[in-house]
């Protein structure tokens, strides 16, 4: 399982929702994206960045979980 897959709990979907299963796949792609850029040691700031975005990818993620699953 990549880092992107663990962070959004790709496995869990209890209500077997497809577009739950879309979106965290998609998400876990952006993560992943995110996690693989060349920036380690380089630059704190640019290390900062990095986290931030995966913190705020995983935070949109679990909000687009809930609309879908708030809808259903």
């Amino acid at each position: 399982m990549t880092f992107g897959e663990k962070a959004v709990g790709i496995n869990f979907n209890p209500g077997g929702d497809e577009k739950v299963n879309e979106i965290k796949t998609l998400y876990a792609r952006i993560i992943d994206l995110c996690n693989d850029l060349p920036n380690e040691g380089q630059s704190k700031f640019g290390d900062d960045l990095i986290k931030t975005a995966i913190s705020q990818a995983v935070i949109a993620q679990m909000s687009a979980v809930k609309a879908i699953t708030f809808i259903n």
